[in-house]
């Protein structure tokens, strides 16, 4: 029997869900201070699902004022460890007895696939928020070595509000990499989930106030990017920033942060990943698999995606034959169907862009070997999955972000000249390698500038692993892990005298 519903089931949950429209503020829901709204489009069939506040400026003022009265009053802020932890074990909870309604409500606003926003809302989401959780109460202060009449504590305290700032491609994943650890910590948020997919953070919310979250500690203000994201960026009584997205919209909150109060910003930005795959590899199914899904899994729409193929000559045929065997099975169609593979764009605006990506490929002398085009019989932003070979390192598609469903094939011979290639990019996020040579294996990794490779599999890790960049992927984020509660920590040393 199957794990999933039919898509009749899941249009019929689409049709009984109560969209959000508002902003999130002080635990209540809020028109915007300016009355404007905008539309949200399911881009999977273009239809209208409502319309939701567009926050600017002075939503945000009233969003950290909140943040930062509750925050003051140490409601959250100076709780118990385990008083937090308890919240967010709730949380997690809730988001498991609710995955269902949030996947649906994802899968329409995103147009990602009901079997992707399962996946992600029943086990990521709640994992994210209980690891944290569980963390809440073990993470321990430190005592310096002094003489005998000084004690010298070295703690940890929460940064104060921190700004939040999400990306489209995985909007409720995202609010929980970035919220788990700073609620854990004990600091309050204002979140801005990306203008085409606000509906699931704005839920969220209210399930963190039913979890037993402070009203005030989190906040969220749906907006565009230049409105409410650069009001976040400028803020003076925001502490700290958390950004995902282009590394051009990054770069503007580090100049926001320049011209407003020094705030540190966290950055984790786009990618163009490499998978290499050398002459010794198995061409097998995990491999081609991998392939497969490190090019198009979301649609490609994946700042880690392994669009850059790096594959030897002596084993490229074999490769190319079984991918485009996988490629052309592939499911292009409604994402509230189980059985579809690859949902729409996330945007007309997003497939537009893609499809001159493709032609660019083309008109570069890529050879199209798949796809190449829009999907035909379907309205929305859909797109074919589309396999190129004989890429150039040096054409558009292989320096430039496209973030759709594009695997391009660049043939090398040997070690060596996989290494150059791969390394020859301005970005640093992830990247594959295959080989059964575990020496080849560790040169390759050690080699790559990257914040993860995975070997003989493609893998970002999981919540217990950092995720972020190196170069103009966005060195200054570690989301996941330990290391991600630094960001919204600070330090303070008490030195103590005694008599």
């Amino acid at each position: 029997m199957s794990a999933y519903k039919s898509a009749e089931q899941y249009r019929t949950i689409a049709g009984r869900l109560t969209l959000p429209g508002h902003a999130f503020i002080d635990g209540d829901w809020t028109a915007a201070a300016s009355g404007k709204v905008f539309e949200n489009v399911d881009p999977a069939t273009g239809a209208l699902l409502g319309t939701v506040a567009a926050c600017d400026g002075a939503d945000v003022d009233r969003a950290v004022a909140s943040a930062r009265r509750v925050f003051e009053a140490g409601d959250w802020s100076r709780a118990a460890p385990e008083a937090r932890k308890a919240v967010l074990l709730k949380l997690a909870d809730l988001v498991r007895a609710n995955a269902e309604e949030l996947a649906v409500l994802e899968s329409v606003d995103s147009g990602k696939t009901i079997k992707d926003c399962l996946n992600e809302i029943s086990h990521e989401v709640p994992t994210f928020f209980q690891w944290y959780g569980e963390l809440a109460d073990k993470a321990f202060g430190k005592v310096a070595p002094t003489a005998e009449k000084v004690v010298a504590m070295i703690v940890k305290e929460p940064i104060g509000v921190v700004g939040l700032v999400l990306p489209w491609n995985f909007p409720l994943l995202m609010a929980a990499w970035k919220l788990a650890p700073a609620l854990a910590v004990g600091c309050s948020a204002v979140l801005k989930p990306a203008e085409q997919t606000p509906l699931s953070a704005l839920r969220l919310a209210e399930l963190a106030i039913e979890a037993g979250l402070p009203p005030g500690v989190l906040n969220v203000v749906p907006g565009f990017g230049e409105t409410a994201g650069q009001a976040i960026g400028r803020h003076n009584d925001i502490d700290a920033v958390s950004f995902t997205g282009s590394t051009e919209v990054g770069a503007y909150f580090l100049k926001y942060a320049s011209e407003s109060n020094l705030k540190p910003v966290g950055l984790e930005m786009g990618g163009k990943s490499p998978m290499i795959v050398l002459d010794d590899a198995d061409i097998d199914d995990t491999l081609v698999s991998s392939a497969i899904n490190a090019a198009f899994w979301n649609g490609g729409q994946n700042c880690s995606a392994n669009m850059r193929q790096i594959v030897d000559r002596r084993v490229k045929d074999a490769f190319l034959d079984r991918v485009l065997e996988k490629t052309r099975a592939l499911v292009v169609g409604d994402p509230l169907d189980p059985a579809t593979d690859l949902g729409s764009m996330v945007s007309t605006e997003h497939k537009e862009r893609v499809l001159s990506y493709i032609e660019i490929g083309k008109a570069e002398g890529a050879q199209t070997l798949a796809g190449g085009g829009a999907s035909e019989g379907l309205a929305g932003a859909f797109v074919d999955p589309t396999v190129f070979d004989n890429v150039d390192p040096g054409m558009r598609i292989a320096r430039e972000e496209i973030f759709g469903p594009v695997l391009g094939v660049i043939p090398v011979d040997g070690v060596d000249e996989a290494l150059t290639i791969a390394r020859d990019t301005d970005y640093g996020l992830h990247a594959t390698v295959f080989t059964r040579d575990i020496d080849k294996a560790f040169h390759l990794a050690k080699r790559l500038p990257c914040g993860t490779v995975a070997i003989n599999g493609f893998s970002e890790g999981n919540v217990t692993t950092p995720f972020g960049g190196y170069k103009r992927s966005g060195s200054m984020a570690r989301d996941n892990g330990t290391e991600a509660i630094d960001q919204y920590l600070q330090t303070k040393t008490i030195w103590l005298s005694l008599k």
